[in-house]
């Protein structure tokens, strides 16, 4: 099955990447990808009291309407993070939108929040497959005069529907969202969160942007843990293009992610563990495309990892690959199993 899955990959590419992104949908929908088969025990770990099977996550964006759930779980993700959604649908920034860097394993994208609305996201959760653990990434829609009513729209409307939930105030491609990055507006949007939350045990996470310095991801982490989030996705896409891009696309507008934004993504956990003392829970995001990626992101204080753009390179099987990956880097660095690495990292920073 993975020779199959390399030829539908080699033919999606030949596709615009919107509609190649489409395409996977559908085939994930209706289950036409290999099932990956159960974890190696040696992967199991938790996230904020979550237990996952593997710390490997599906980063938001990929599955935007919670409709292919079925599908991802049969490649073998430990969780699933889907959205952004919006209180109201909204068909985004025109298109093209979407473009591949293959040169330099990258996407940029400026979609523009496009997504169904809360209703259809959340008849989509109702239906998930049992034992996924999924989350719901929250945006707030374009012309929103007040966007922290958004995000606590979303938490109320899905309440019950989510293991987790996300709130995403990194996005480039909103006018305006990460201005929600600067303390005042942030204590605003996370003290209405936390209201809304309440005695609601699901998980809180806060997703920011990598074009940080070390000193807003801290006043941004001791916010976070200030109103009782439980932990940090860092990061989202960049806004920065490095020197070194070779794709005709790298002058595109909107955000970058994928292999060029490994170095930023990892700078920024580096400064929010610094600063996180072990307050919260950390996701690292941002250029992982192998096993060693995940080790040296779990090494660096996350509890797990997710990735996006590595699929489109990657292709189905690629989930497998970086399981198989870890197994080898935790045997060849002593490490019996994914807890033993992520335990000394939560306890010492």
């Amino acid at each position: 099955m993975s020779g199959i899955g390399d030829l539908a990959t080699a033919a999606l590419r030949r596709l615009d990447a919107e509609t190649a992104h489409d395409l996977a949908l559908a085939a994930l929908r209706h289950g036409l990808v290999p099932a990956c088969g159960p974890d190696d025990p040696r992967l199991a770990t938790t996230l904020a009291g979550l237990a996952l099977p593997n710390p490997i996550g599906l980063a938001a964006g990929f599955d935007k309407n919670a409709a292919a759930l079925g599908g991802l779980t049969r490649l073998g993700f430990g969780f699933v993070e889907c959205g952004s959604v919006t209180p109201r649908p909204q068909p985004g920034t025109p298109k093209p939108r979407l473009f591949r860097l293959t040169e330099d394993r990258a996407v940029i994208n400026r979609m523009g929040f496009n997504n169904a609305g809360l209703e259809v996201f959340a008849a989509n959760l109702a239906r998930r497959p049992a034992g996924l653990v999924t989350g719901a990434n929250l945006g707030a829609n374009k012309e929103s005069e007040d966007r922290a009513a958004d995000y606590v729209a979303g938490l109320r409307r899905l309440r019950g529907l989510s293991d987790y939930f996300t709130i995403n105030i990194s996005s480039p491609n909103t006018p305006g969202l990460r201005a929600l990055q600067g303390r005042d507006q942030l204590d605003d949007l996370l003290g209405r969160a936390a209201a809304a939350r309440g005695r609601d045990p699901v998980p809180l996470f806060l997703k920011i942007a990598p074009d940080l310095s070390p000193d807003e991801i801290a006043e941004i982490v001791a916010a976070a843990a200030a109103h009782g989030l439980d932990g940090v996705i860092v990061s989202n896409t960049t806004l920065d293009r490095p020197a070194d891009l070779r794709s005709a696309h790298a002058g595109e507008s909107g955000g970058l992610s994928g292999r060029p934004l490994r170095a930023r993504a990892e700078a920024a956990l580096e400064a929010a563990a610094a600063a996180n003392a072990g307050r919260l829970t950390l996701i690292a995001a941002g250029g992982i495309e192998s096993g060693r990626d995940v080790l040296d992101r779990l090494k660096s204080g996350a509890s797990a990892v997710q990735f996006y753009s590595a699929l489109v390179y990657g292709g189905p099987g690629l989930v497998r690959r970086l399981k198989q990956e870890l197994l080898a880097a935790l045997a060849a660095e002593g490490f019996a199993d994914v807890r033993a690495v992520v335990g000394p990292a939560l306890t010492t920073r």
